[in-house]
């Protein structure tokens, strides 16, 4: 059986849920108008320091991975509580 702390991280999880997947989509978007963004800056500028902007868009993509993944896990608790497992 749950102890009462697991069972409020999943409730807590549940809750969550849409929150995990909207932070997902609007970290791809955010990530992919940043690239766009310097990639015509370094078109504009060669001079234009790319290396230190790559890694903060890859580090948003790396936190979208890790909602998506939350509100996948989010949706296995769901069905397996919807199955009594």
């Amino acid at each position: 059986m749950a102890t009462d702390t697991q069972q409020r991280f999943v409730e807590r999880a549940l809750r969550r849920k849409k929150l995990f997947l909207a932070l997902s989509i609007v970290g791809i978007m955010i990530a992919m108008v940043l690239a766009t963004y310097y990639g015509f800056r370094r078109l504009n500028d060669p001079t234009f320091p790319i290396g230190s902007h790559a890694v903060i868009v890859v580090l948003i993509l790396l936190n979208s991975r890790q909602n998506l993944r939350q509100y996948r896990f989010a949706s296995f608790i769901e069905d397996c509580k919807k199955k009594g497992i």
